[in-house]
């Protein structure tokens, strides 16, 4: 165990928190798919003159923002998976409401699903975007006024727009069925291109390069491992994600402009590129003992995720009771605010915050300027909600604030689906209650801190350096069992990617030891010196470069 001293205060970031980044490849797919799934359900409930009901349609229907990164078969499990936590989440929140209007009692039992919510959406790894809709829905049913003998009808229309969002969602695999292992193959190829690009370097750029295209590599496996049958396309493509391990092996021996020729032509429909390898048979045994290994049990996921749970339930709990003290009507408003904010460690909790203020502020101006034209008519309401549930996704993934100037003027909208209410005093309460929960949910992450990041962060290191000795073993043997060195390869890498992570995230922790980034950087040049040793001695290089 390391016995390094403390790390000395950090300063919170400013510069940059706002800036604006590049939009995801896939912007358009989840900013069409909410509109769709959200859209269907509240025009019909507008067409039956019961708008009033559509905060429980919305629950089933905000699903649809989940999963579009996974392949289609992963995706019906994942979006499943998050209908059912959905419903789990709303049937708690209604049948709380109908026992009791305690807000009190209310604002705990929220804090509390707002931390089973975070640690479940971490240790399944959902992706964005992650416990805040979770939070935002259950918290919202909280505070509606509810009767049991309501529940099973609210919970029915939530179970039917789920299952509408979860067809909305698998809808586009009947016209590319393979599309988010191309995309996924497609950005390992393009980052092993940018590391080859930048191996003649000794810069930080260069390392930086080098742990994202790993990084870009072990997502594309993951994708592909998660796909179950293995179809010609899929194993030409695990041929294609293989070339960009070794170009991360080789770099100076790599051809990027061929890397990044293959990984356009799989942006399209047509036919995947076909890189013919050495010992590809081995290579496909090595995936398939990938595949039966299986992964780790929730139990174990869930334990070093402890400290956000606390951080999340006394945060939320906290902004809450201080908005409540505050008079303002809406308190599960701090709540969500204090939700959204928990992020891998203080540092980009702080950034997440800032981006959470600013973006709402904005957003409440925005919602000032629209109010007008949607106290229309229930029309101009449903038609005002799906274009800022459109704007909210397109412009997320460039920057949080900027997805948050949407979701601040359509979260104020939906509490108009019951009837028109005074501009005024909804922004006056939004604007309190992000500012509350801002303060009050930051103070919490650094009042509850991450003992166990610097422990993890020896666990990482050592489970590295048993995946390097276990293929430095392979490596020696010379005949080693089919598929075992592929196998061993690649879960050196993804442990490699694991340790970056947990390094990157325990970096921006406060009160910790101070962390050993010689032996991090130190075990990352040994992990990738092995990786590129086993490409060697598997023989694996491009023989042929022709189309599927």
């Amino acid at each position: 165990m390391s016995s390094a001293a403390p790390t000395p205060a950090r300063r919170l970031p400013l510069a940059g928190v706002l800036r604006v980044g590049r939009p995801s490849d896939i912007w358009f797919k989840p900013a069409l798919s909410v509109v769709v799934a959200v859209g269907v359900p509240n025009l019909t409930l507008l067409a039956l003159g019961r708008l009033d009901l559509a905060m429980y349609t919305m629950a089933g229907s905000l699903c649809a923002l989940y999963a579009h990164n996974l392949p289609y078969a992963a995706r019906a499990r994942a979006l499943a998976r998050v209908v059912l936590g959905m419903l789990a989440s709303v049937a708690v929140a209604l049948v709380t409401a109908s026992l009791t209007s305690s807000a009190v009692i209310l604002v705990a039992v929220g804090a509390l699903l707002a931390a089973a919510q975070k640690a479940l959406c971490d240790a399944t790894r959902i992706g964005p975007p992650g416990p805040v809709i979770f939070a935002f829905i259950s918290s919202a049913s909280l505070f509606t006024p509810q009767t049991l003998g309501q529940v099973p009808g609210h919970l029915a229309l939530a179970a039917a727009a789920g299952t509408w969002a979860w067809l909305v969602g698998m809808a586009p695999g009947l016209v590319r069925p393979h599309g988010p292992e191309r995309r996924a193959t497609a950005r390992a190829l393009n980052a092993a291109a940018a590391y080859a690009e930048t191996s003649a370097t000794a810069s930080p750029g260069r390392e930086r390069a080098r742990a994202a295209a790993g990084a870009a590599v072990h997502a594309a496996w993951q994708s592909l491992l998660a796909t179950g049958a293995r179809s010609d396309p899929r194993r030409a493509l695990e041929r294609l994600v293989v070339r960009a391990e070794i170009a991360l092996a080789a770099p100076a021996d790599t051809d990027s402009g061929r890397l990044r020729s293959w990984a356009r032509d799989l942006r399209g429909t047509g036919p995947v590129p076909r890189v013919e390898l050495a010992s590809a048979a081995d290579e496909l045994l090595g995936v398939e003992a990938e595949q039966a290994a299986g992964r780790r049990p929730l139990a174990d996921r869930l334990g070093p995720l402890l400290p956000f749970a606390l951080r999340t339930a006394l945060g939320c709990a906290l902004a809450g009771y201080v908005s409540l003290a505050l008079g303002v009507g809406r308190p599960y408003w701090a709540l969500v605010t204090a939700a959204s904010l928990y992020q891998a460690n203080i540092t980009l909790t702080w950034s997440r915050g800032v981006q959470r203020v600013v973006g709402n502020l904005v957003g409440v101006l925005l919602f000032a300027a629209v109010a007008p034209l949607a106290h229309l008519g229930p029309a101009a309401l449903v038609l005002c909600c799906l274009a800022f549930n459109f704007g909210a996704e397109a412009l997320i993934s460039r920057n949080y604030w900027l997805g948050s100037i949407c979701v601040t003027p359509m979260a104020l909208l939906i509490t108009e689906f019951t009837g028109f209410q005074q501009p005024g005093e909804l922004m006056t309460d939004r604007i309190v209650d992000t500012v509350v929960g801002a303060l009050v949910g930051f103070a919490a992450a650094v009042a509850v801190t991450n003992r166990r990041a610097g422990d993890r962060i020896e666990n990482a290191l050592d489970t590295v350096e048993r995946a390097r000795e276990h293929t430095a073993r392979l490596i020696a043997v010379e005949r080693p069992a089919p598929g075992a060195l592929d196998a061993a390869r690649r879960r050196l890498a993804a442990e490699l990617v694991e340790l970056r992570a947990t390094a990157d995230a325990a970096a921006g922790e406060w009160w910790q030891r101070a962390v050993p980034t010689e032996r991090v950087l130190l075990a990352e040049r040994a992990g990738h010196r092995t990786l590129a040793t086993a490409v060697r001695r598997q023989g694996l290089h491009v023989l042929e470069g022709t189309r599927a």
